[in-house]
């Protein structure tokens, strides 16, 4: 029996690119209605809803929500690039964890003015490969003293920096995450992505050893499913972090996340509290049927593992 799914919203549906309450309304009750599926993760960025927080509030499922703020946190680091709570310069440190704040107020929000509540608030170690363990640490300490309205925070592994290697993220090592978390000493734990580790890794079955470590270490709180390609694909640029389909769902994403790696990715994470699906739409998929055809595809992959 697999852990508890949580189902990335943003990535699936058509409404996150032209804005159809209609459709995002019949869509997102429709996901957390699949058998296993036990919530959804939602993006923040600068705000609750891409595009209207009084309706995702008065519409969103009675569901527990993963809330992220990567695409956000990157909106930052391309006008600042000292941004983020790994930062060594202080006013970039200063200025993630401000946002963090800001963060932490909407999860209050969510808690008080909608029907769903946040299960876990992902992290991520900007800026791009000048970040500390150090710098980290002290941000966590800040960061876990806050206010999350019950809500667990783990930091999400993205592809780490690489000398010579074109990064997607370029964030800090799992080894230099999980040693930050041990500094601190604060509940923060790992959320492990599969497509942001195969960027880094390049390596499928380098990723299957990837969550192992992060099992080993006690921390992981979650591992989301989710594909990279090596090639140019209909989804962009080769190890482009746009979370690919599984392969056999739709070949044409040329996704190295196959069957066999995705039971395997299962069987690494171990007893794991959460497990994620998070996959983007076939580039045809224009309702929130098509939408859900596809997340109910690539789900069944993820249950038989």
């Amino acid at each position: 029996m697999t852990a508890p799914i949580l189902v990335s919203a943003y990535p699936v549906s058509p409404a996150f690119v032209n804005w159809d309450p209609v459709l995002e309304g019949e869509l997102l009750p429709a996901i957390c209605a699949l058998e296993g599926v036990a919530g959804l993760e939602i993006p923040w960025l600068g705000g609750i809803h891409k595009f209207d927080d009084a309706w995702f509030l008065e519409n969103v499922p009675a569901v527990p929500l993963a809330v992220t703020p990567i695409p956000f946190v990157m909106g930052r680091l391309a006008a600042s690039a000292d941004y983020g709570i790994a930062s060594t310069d202080e006013g970039g440190r200063r200025a993630a964890i401000e946002d963090l704040r800001r963060v932490a107020a909407d999860v209050a929000r969510i808690e008080g003015e909608s029907a769903a509540h946040t299960a876990v608030v992902t992290l991520h170690t900007a800026p791009r490969a000048t970040g500390s363990v150090e710098a980290l640490a002290r941000s966590l300490d800040e960061i876990a003293a806050i206010d999350w309205s019950g809500a667990r925070l783990a930091i999400e592994h993205c592809d780490a920096h690489i000398e010579g290697q074109m990064a997607e993220k370029g964030f800090l090592s799992l080894a230099d995450e999980i040693a930050a978390i041990e500094s601190s000493a604060t509940p923060v734990g790992v959320w492990i992505n599969w497509g942001r580790s195969a960027i880094e890794l390049r390596d499928a079955d380098a990723v299957t050893e990837q969550i192992a470590q992060a099992a080993e270490s006690g921390h992981l709180l979650g591992m989301a499913l989710s594909g990279a390609a090596a090639t140019s694909t209909p989804y962009g640029y080769p190890w482009i972090d746009a979370h690919l389909p599984i392969a056999s769902t739709y070949p044409a994403s040329e996704s190295i996340l196959d069957d066999a790696h995705v039971a395997a990715a299962i069987a690494a994470a171990g007893d794991v509290p959460w497990l994620g699906l998070k996959v983007a739409r076939r580039p045809d998929d224009e309702t929130a049927a098509a939408a859900l055809a596809t997340v109910e595809r690539n789900l069944a992959v993820v249950q038989r593992g």
